[in-house]
Parts: structure tokens; sequence; C-alpha cells
């Protein structure tokens, strides 16, 4: 039998291959290629790409490595840039670049000089990120590119992260992400898991699972090998014993023993054996140079497996040659790859326990000896990696440290962190390991919990710091160093949503005397001023940030000094008298030159407009504050921050589809509990308004759990702002009842901090539940409009905003005490109106046409709906509109009060009784529920002094109460 070789051939794959290019014709966009390890993932990639020239586009493709879990970070990307490099030079790559300058992606490939900085912070890493992401799609702008990362199960977490921020903000551009990854490696704790699944919820990401081959598919590729029709007992048994999947077809093939006969040899037992049987039938030394190759990875370089081997140059080509015409290995550049990593895992795990040591040993010291072997940026972790394997714990330790080092150049921080994390680990066993590194313990203890900081992982930093505090003990020589342990450990409990931060910063502060004034001590006081003014706290704040302010005017710290101001204005904002103090603020910040600094007033100074009711402003305010992060390439990281600023007012102003698509962009990106709950409320209340109910409510679920189960403190701007959006969701599915349990959440957490900017939406909305249900609205079984009223009265109204609202719940509070109210109704609608912000303005002017119906001006009515129904319509706010349309056919019938002692709402329940709906149809037409249907059709049935629907219905047709409907 001959058997030709097989990457040509690709079966079965028809519909994958068609939903990548699919893809492409819809990029930007993302696929996630999952499979078992042999199923055709590589095989499918390379088809594609071969399609990708006749389609005009350019394809990057970098690998994962296995040693990417042991701490090599960023490899695939380093490999893209390489490849780019080689393609379209360093200036090639620069002129897509800001201002031309590839300094940035210096810590991705050394051939773009030095880095800029040694500085390693979360703003440099992001900054690193938004490079990457406008590289690409700067490239993609001139053509379509499709970037395909192989192997994303051995990614290390940098490479994750990346990947991940490119997935969810690739936009405009036509680039497409394909990433391939082995799901038989994906056991229950892996990394990749959560990940994957976040990005397949995102709109433009699809999930390819490849399964395995069918029967018929098997028949075509054995047929396709061998040149001609299979007998079917061979299919059969191939079938049989590679149960559909392609590797397998491949090895079972050539462990035929080609004879004519029909008769074969005996098929392997396991699936090592089959791995291994094309590698057992060349030649002994062949076989020895594939185990050294072995334990370098997937992928070797010539050089050192020469080095490792200890062979000549023509002794080293002569045995390999063999493995590559078997197709064992493949020629990868300058080195070598084994054709599949299944191979290579089979060899290396086939090594003895000794072999395996010695080999390990070889490879250390054959780095050791020339460095030049490996690029410069992976030589300390594949030493770390080495030695570690050959069990030689002090040179793993001192590799580890250097390696950890270098991982700190390309902020790397989640592969920093695993470094020292063997570093700790192999401490106690290397006697003098602080001589060999030059650094203590708790120096380790600490460079790991600041490592976990920057690398989000907040748990493993929390022991970590609190294992250095134990080691640094109380002694007063140790007292600053305490101090920034606790800044430091307060910071991650912040970041976990856990209480104790506060508690972390109150020691911190203690630790540090007055005099002399530090730095250290002004920052801790701003950070622990941030955090008390979480609670009710407000004056402790204050103090706090007041003696940092203090502490930097001394010091002359302007650093310092921008941090205190704005954490003092934060601490409790006055929207009628802040305006100078903001001023100084911007002042400070400018004069200081820092673009962060430049950032976090823009997110105040906008917080504040939005406060004051200055919604154009703020919008504009946050806008150019989006252009900073932008310009310092930090556009969709710290810019996420500026996002929400932007989209509030947009809501405000009811620019919905603006807001919602900056909201939405926002959610992709994933951003943390501090943020996402505004992003969650204000997207659920523009579903809301326009009647998509079944998006505000998983919007509240999800801010929900936020605020009521992770958050252990109540923040008004997150907490009060869910009960805002549950309050009125309830009442728009009719359930002013429900309204009121979510309003009491408000009344029982008073004194927060900006409580009244907060708490008038919701109050606003508990005293419309109390007029719709009269006697009946009450709050843990007490009368609810006193508690409301009560509440509001404790508020400090302050700014144009929160006096608007103030106007509008002393409208509804008319409504509840009976009174028409007509001049509240119009003073709230006038105060909305010169606000711009229509929704509220279209709110009050309903409220207005009712009280002026009731008056029996009717001409008046119809001009304040015709003027709400207008600004709702603009809105395509449809509740709303069913609303002010069911007030209007009142004034149509010219009918100032209901008939018969009927409310207004009785006499439209009526209506629809008349018509021959149930409670159910009613309660859907009317937006409220079945139960206040059914209470309204008593209430209706008792005052018509009947005894049923039908009775009921026969009054009204007999007093022609709907003829001119």
């Amino acid at each position: 039998m001959s058997i030709r070789a097989m990457p040509s051939l690709m079966v079965g794959r028809t519909a994958e291959l068609g939903d990548l290019e699919e893809s492409l014709s819809r990029a930007p966009g993302a696929v996630l290629i999952g499979g078992e390890a042999g199923v055709g993932k590589t095989r499918l990639i390379r088809e594609f790409a071969a399609r990708l020239g006749e389609k005009g586009a350019r394809l990057l493709a970098g690998g994962c490595l296995e040693l990417g879990s042991d701490g090599l970070p960023f490899i695939p990307f380093t490999t893209v840039l390489r490849g780019l490099v080689r393609d379209i030079g360093i200036e090639g790559v620069a002129g897509l670049l800001p201002r031309a300058d590839t300094s940035g992606l210096a810590r991705l490939l050394p051939e773009f000089g030095e880095p800029e900085s040694d500085e390693a912070s979360a703003e440099e890493r992001a900054r690193l990120f938004e490079l990457v992401l406008t590289l690409l799609e700067r490239l993609a702008e001139r053509g379509p590119v499709v970037l395909v990362i192989e192997d994303a199960h051995w990614a290390d977490q940098s490479t994750r992260e990346l990947l991940a921020f490119l997935i969810r903000n690739a936009g405009g551009s036509p680039l497409l992400i394909v990433v391939t990854y082995r799901t038989n490696e994906l056991h229950r704790a892996h990394p990749l898991r959560p990940l994957l699944a976040e990005l397949a919820r995102l709109e433009r990401v699809r999930r390819l699972e490849l399964t395995r081959l069918s029967k018929a598919d098997v028949a075509r590729l054995v047929a396709g090998a061998m040149d001609a029709e299979p007998p079917p007992p061979l299919v059969d048994r191939i079938y049989a014993r590679s149960e559909g999947i392609p590797l397998f077809v491949e090895f079972l093939l050539e462990s035929e023993d080609g004879s004519e006969d029909g008769k074969h040899a005996e098929l392997p037992e396991s699936l090592r054996d089959l791995l291994l049987a094309g590698v057992q039938r060349l030649p002994e030394e062949t076989q020895e140079v594939l185990r050294d190759a072995s334990a370098g990875g997937t992928r070797i370089e010539h050089a050192l497996l020469a080095a490792v081997s200890g062979l000549d140059e023509p002794r080293l080509t002569r045995l390999l040659r063999p493995a590559i015409a078997a197709n064992v290995l493949v020629v990868d550049g300058d080195g070598y790859a084994f054709r599949h990593a299944l191979i290579r895992e089979a060899i290396h795990e086939d090594l003895l326990p000794g072999e395996h040591t010695r080999l390990h040993t070889r490879y250390a010291e054959a780095l050791e000896n020339d460095p030049g072997l490996v690029p410069a940026r992976r030589l300390w972790v594949e030493l770390s990696h080495h030695w570690y394997s050959a069990h030689d714990a002090t040179w793993a330790l001192v590799s580890s440290w250097r390696a950890a080092a270098e991982a700190h150049k390309t902020l790397a921080y989640a592969e920093k962190l695993a470094m020292l994390l063997r570093v700790l680990e192999l401490w106690e066993r290397v006697p003098d390991a602080e001589e060999r590194i030059g650094a203590g313990h708790v120096d380790v203890l600490e460079e790991a919990a600041a490592a976990a900081d920057l690398a989000g992982e907040f748990d493993r930093g929390i022991k970590l710091a609190s294992a250095a505090l134990r080691a640094v003990g109380t002694g007063e020589d140790q007292a600053s160093r305490r101090a920034a342990l606790l800044e430091l450990r307060g910071r991650m409990y912040y970041e976990t949503a856990r209480s104790r931060c506060i508690d972390d910063l109150r020691e911190a502060v203690a630790c540090l005397p007055a005099e002399p004034p530090t730095e250290l001590r002004a920052r801790v006081l701003a950070a622990m001023a941030t955090y008390v003014r979480l609670s009710t706290d407000i004056r402790t704040a204050r103090a706090a940030a007041e003696e940092s302010l203090r502490i930097a005017r001394q010091i002359g710290s302007m650093t310092a000094e921008v941090s205190a101001r704005i954490t003092l204005f934060c601490v409790d904002m006055d929207y009628d008298r802040d305006g100078a103090a903001l001023r100084e603020v911007e002042k400070i910040a400018d004069q200081a030159g820092s673009f962060q600094a430049q950032l976090r007033v823009a997110v105040i100074k906008s917080h504040f407009l939005e406060g004051v009711g200055r919604h154009e402003d703020a919008a504009e305010v946050a806008r150019l504050g989006m252009d900073v992060a932008r310009e310092h390439g930090m556009a969709r990281t710290q810019g996420t921050y500026v996002s929400i600023n932007r989209a509030e007012p947009l809501v405000s102003l009811g620019r919905w589809d603006e807001a919602r698509t900056i909201l939405r962009q926002s959610l992709e990106q994933d951003p943390g509990l501090t943020i996402r709950t505004s992003l969650l409320v204000l997207d659920g209340e523009i579903a809301l308004y326009r009647g998509d109910l079944d998006t505000a409510r998983e919007r509240l679920a999800e801010a929900r759990e936020i605020t009521h189960r992770k958050m252990p403190w109540k923040k008004a701007q997150d907490f009060f702002s869910t009960v805002r959006l549950e309050a009125r969701l309830r009442m728009t599915e009719g359930r002013p009842d429900a309204a009121l349990e979510a309003v009491r959440d408000v009344i029982a957490h008073p004194g927060l901090p900006d409580d009244a900017r907060y708490a008038w939406p919701v109050l606003v909305t508990g005293a419309a539940a109390c007029a719709e249900l009269g006697d009946a609205a009450t709050i843990d079984g007490r009368p609810a409009f006193p508690q409301i009223e009560s509440r509001a009265a404790g508020l400090s109204t302050t700014g144009p905003a929160q006096n608007a609202y103030r106007l509008a719940f002393e409208a509804q509070a008319a409504r509840v005490r009976g009174e028409r109210a007509l001049a509240a109704w119009d003073a709230s609608a006038t105060a909305w109106e010169e606000l711009k912000r229509p929704y509220p303005m279209a709110e009050a002017l309903l409220g207005a046409g009712e009280a002026a119906l009731a008056s029996g001006d009717h001409e008046g009515a119809a001009r304040r709906l015709e003027r709400a129904a207008k600004a709702a319509r603009d809105l395509s706010a449809a509740p709303l509109c069913e609303r002010i349309e069911a007030v209007t056919r009142r004034v149509r019938r010219r009918d100032d009060t209901a008939p018969l002692g009927l409310t207004p709402r009785e006499f439209e329940v009526l209506r629809l009784l008349t018509e021959g709906h149930s409670n159910r149809d009613i309660a859907e037409a009317l937006v409220i529920s079945t139960k206040t249907a059914s209470v309204h059709v008593s209430n209706i049935l008792a005052k018509l002094k009947v005894t049923s629907r039908g009775e009921a219905a026969a009054v009204a047709h007999r007093l022609a109460l709907f003829a001119s409907d």
C-alpha cells in the first residue's frame, strides 16, 4: 500500500472554513476554535491562511509555548511583531504608530530599542496594550488582517490578558482574531476556561468546536493518502481505532506494513505507543537526538540543539534527516518543530527520571555557557525552567529571581509573580539565598505582593502582604515599611470589596509620625480619606484629606498635592459652592503636567457638572478627557472611567443612542466592580424608558448582584442608582407596592456621601408609588409617605439638578394628598426644560396635563400633553407615550373627571372591560399587575352598584360612555 504525505489533505471542515471566511468578511471580530489534540485545528488554520492572499488579507501568526505556564510572557505577540518587522521593517512599523514612536513596543521586542522608562505600573501596561491594538488596527486600515494565536491553552496570563483586551476592543478596522486551544487540556480550574466564557458572550465573537470526523470523512482522508479507494476493512479498522481524530488516522496509516496482500501489522495498543511508533522506526541515534530536542519545547533552535546534544554540525544534520523525512520533525526557520506537540510530549514523558534530570541540566549548562542561544528576553525564564526541572534549587532560585526582573521590564506582572513565588518556594532549600540574590526574604515577599497587586491577583497578594507584615513586625525602625505594606494590602482589600481596607489604612497612618512630614504619610492619608468616605464618617475623611494636602504643600510635592486636592474635593461635594475649588484643582493638575492627574480631573469635573445639571458641559469635559486618554494610549483602559461620565449626561440629554454605544463598548471591556454598576444601571434605564423590560431586568439583576452581595459598603452612586432602576422598573410593571420595597433601602441609609444627588430620584418615584396606592401604600407595615417625606426633609439640596428633583417631589406629594397642584407640575416641567432633560420634562408635563384636566382646563391640558407626547416620541420612549396617550383620550372626550364617581384609572379599566378584555389583558394594556387590575374591577362594580362584569359593561353601553372614543 502506497501512502503519501497527508498534510495537504483536509476533509470534513467545509462548514468551519466557511465560518472563518464569513467572520473575516464581517471583521472586526474574533473566532475561538476549540478541539481535542490532533483534531485538526492547525490544519484548518493552514487552509484558511492559504486563501487569505486572494482576499488581500495579511496573516500574523504566533503560538504559545508550553513554557508559558512557567512564566514566559507575550511569546506569541513577540513572534507576531518579529514577523511584521521582517515583512515591513522597523520603519514600516513606526509609520503605523502614534508619533512614529516604537519605544513602547521595545518591552516586547528588543529590535525596537529601549522602553521609554523603567517604570512598571498599571498605566504603563495599559499603554502597551493600547499600542499593540493601535498597530493592528492601523495595519488593518490598509487591508484585512488576520491575527492567529495558536495553542492558547499554554498561554501565560499576560498573553491571555492582552488577547482579551484586543478582542474586546478591536473596532472599526477589518481585524479578525483567531484563537485555537485544546479542549481536553481545559480542566475545571484552567485559567482559560472563564476567559473563553466571557469572550463568547461578546457580540462579535464566534466560538467553533471542531468535532471528530465521521466514518465517511475518514474514508475520504484514507483515500486521499492512498491515491486509491481503500478497502472497507481498512477504513473500518482505522476509524474504530482513531475514533475520527485526523492525527491518529495519519499515525495508524503509517503503522501499516506496506504489504500488497492486504495483511497489516498489529496496531499499537495505546495512544502513547501510537505516537511513538513512527519515532521508534527511526535509527537509535536519531531517537536520541529527538529525546534531546523534546526538553526544549515544541520548537527548538538548531544552535541550541547542537549545544545540548554535543554533536558537531555534519553529524547532527545527518541524524536529523531521517526524523524530517519521516515527518516527525519539520524545519521551522533556523530551528525545528515537532510535527505535533503530542509527539514531543510522548517522547519527553518516555524519559526515565535520571534522563530527565540530566537532560534539563545539559540545557541549563548550555544556556549558561552561551546565553546567545536563545533571545535575551527568554534567557532567565528558560534557565529557571531547566534548573528547576533538573532539581537544582540554588540555580533555580537565582535564575527565577533574574527572570522576575525581566518580566518586570516587559510589564508581565503575573509572570513576575510566578517567578517570585518560585523563589519563595525554594528559599528554605538554599541556605545562602539572601547572599545569592542580594535581597532578603521580606524583600521578596514585598516584591511578590506588589506584583500580585499589579497582576490583579488580589487574594494571593493579600496573603503575601500579610506574611511580609508578620515578618516585618511592629518595631519603630520598621514603621515606614509596615505602613507601605498596610497601604498595599488595604488597596487590595478595597479591590476585592472588603471593608478591612479602612482598618489597614488607619493603622498605616498610625505607624507614621506627623513630624517630619513625608510623602508616604500624605499618600496614605489620601488613600484613607478615599476609603473612609465610602462610609458615613465624612468628618474623618475630610480631616484626613486636609492633612494630606497640608503635608503635600509642606514638602513641595506637586503629585501629592494633586492627589490630596482631588480626594478632598470628592469627600463631600457642594453643588452650589464647589466650582471655585474645582478650578483650583484643575490649576494644580495642569501645573503638575501629569496626564494621569488630567484624567482624574476630567472624571471629577464631568461628575460635578452632571450633578449640577450642566449636562452638555459634562459630556464635553468627558469627551476631552477621553481624548487625553486616547492621546496617551489609554483610551480603552483608563478612558473607561471617563466614558461613564460621558454616557451619563448623554442619557440625561436624551441622546440615548450615543450613550448606549458608549455603555455597551465599556461593558465589553470587562470593567471592575467599582465602575461596572454605573454602566449597568444607565444601560438598564435606557432599555426601561424604551420599553425593553427584559433587558432592564437583566441589567438590574447584574447591578443588584454587585451592590447587594459583593460590596461591603453602601456607595450612594452605585447603591441608590440600582435602587432607582429597580423602583422605576416596578412602577413600569404596574407594581407600585414592589417599588416601595425598593425605596425602603434609601430610607434606611441616610448620610452617605452625595446622599441628596442619588436619593432624590428614588424618593420622587416612591412618592409616585404612594399616589398610585393611596392608603394601601406601606413600608414595613407603616404608612409609606410619611417615611419618604421625612427622608426628603433631611436632604441638603444643592445645585439646579437637585432642585429640579425637589420640585418633582413636591408635585408628586401633592398627588398623594389629593391636590391638583398644576403650578407645582408646571414648575417641575420648567426646571427640567431649563436643564435640557427631555424625559423628566415629559413626565412633568404629563402630570401637569392631568392636573389641568382635573381642573377643567381642557385646552391647557391638551397643550401640555402635546408637548409631552412630542418629547416622548423623539426619545422613542414607548411606555411614556402610552401613558400620555391614555390621558390625551380623556381630553378628546372633554371629560374633566371620570363619570359615576370613578377615578381616571378606573374609567380606563371600565373601557377595556366593556371591550371584553380579561383582567390579564387589562393589566398588560395599562402596564399594571393583574392583581391591581382585579382591585380596580372590584371598585368599579361597587361604585356602579352591579354584581358582574357583564352588568358593568351594560351600564357603560347604556350611558354611551365610550361612544366618542
